[in-house]
């Protein structure tokens, strides 16, 4: 099988989709803050012009708007366009970094500018892979606000969904520590502030029977969102200047999940985790 699919993936193609870029701009709306900050469990207050948004804000902005014609049955629009057309069914958000220069504001405009900055293949014990990475510049009339890598995996749907390890590491301890519910409604409300229609985060019938996984999926950029704040709550309200991150299995439905972090020389190591304590998606931050 893995063959197979190595064979219709013709990585020279899609490849040559790096370099291509697009702009799309948007602006930052009091109700999309106050969505966002209930959606972080944060205090929602009454945000007005020029109050600093959650410093994730921009994946909420200017998302991709496609007809329902054009939407493929996992509810990702049809492969093609600015990303790669790469042909395997399923996508998740691996990881990337993050680069905090402004805060963006109620009442900013914001562009972003979006490159492809590659393309590669790897085989895991998953089957094949496909990653694609994608920088992004969002800028305000004051200037630069964040720059981003964002990478993307795709992987083939044949066999069941990566289990956990059948004897996983004892947890790790953390100094800080925050938990929260994986609630359905949590999943739904991001996933309408991000305009993402991938049925895993809100279709359990599609995602446990057609995807094989045990339940809705927490979407990573949700968790990466956590632990940006995480962090900057315990740095006095200051977001890293540098951000790195990483899924390294499913979060799911249904139970309490953590978000974690330890001091270091260097920063701070961050994670969210299952409610086994077990990380899902691990953060290396800077000042």
């Amino acid at each position: 099988m893995t063959e197979a699919v190595a064979e219709k993936l013709d990585i020279d193609h899609l490849r040559q989709w790096i370099g291509r870029s697009t702009e799309a701009s948007d602006i930052v709306t009091a109700q999309l803050v106050k969505g966002l900050r209930a959606t972080l469990f944060q205090e929602i207050g009454e945000p007005k012009a020029g109050d600093a948004a959650p410093f994730t804000t921009h994946w909420c902005l200017a998302q991709p708007v496609f007809p329902m014609s054009q939407l493929s049955q996992d509810g990702h629009p049809t492969r093609g366009g600015f990303l790669p057309p790469v042909p395997l069914p399923r996508r998740m958000w691996a990881g990337g970094e993050l680069e905090f220069l402004d805060a963006l504001r109620v009442g900013d405009e914001a562009k972003r500018t979006s490159r492809i900055s590659d393309v590669t293949m790897k085989t895991g014990s998953t089957g094949v892979l496909c990653f694609v990475s994608v920088e992004h510049t969002i800028t305000t009339t004051r200037g630069t606000a964040i720059r981003e890598r964002q990478d993307i995996v795709y992987r083939d749907m044949s066999g069941a969904a990566p289990a956990a390890s059948a004897k996983p590491a004892p947890p790790p301890v953390a100094k800080h520590r925050e938990s929260h519910m994986a609630d359905p409604v949590l999943l739904f409300r991001y996933s309408a502030l991000t305009f993402n229609g991938h049925r895993i985060h809100y279709d359990r019938e599609y995602v446990t029977k057609v995807e094989g996984y045990p339940g809705l999926v927490f979407h990573g950029p949700l968790q990466a969102a956590f632990i940006v704040e995480f962090a900057a709550k315990l740095h006095g309200g200051t977001p890293p200047k540098k951000l790195g991150y990483r899924g390294v299995q499913p979060l799911f439905e249904g139970s309490e999940f953590s978000v974690n972090a330890n001091d270091t020389a260097a920063g701070m190591e961050l994670w969210t985790a299952n409610s086994q304590g077990q990380p899902t998606m691990k953060g290396t931050a800077t000042w």
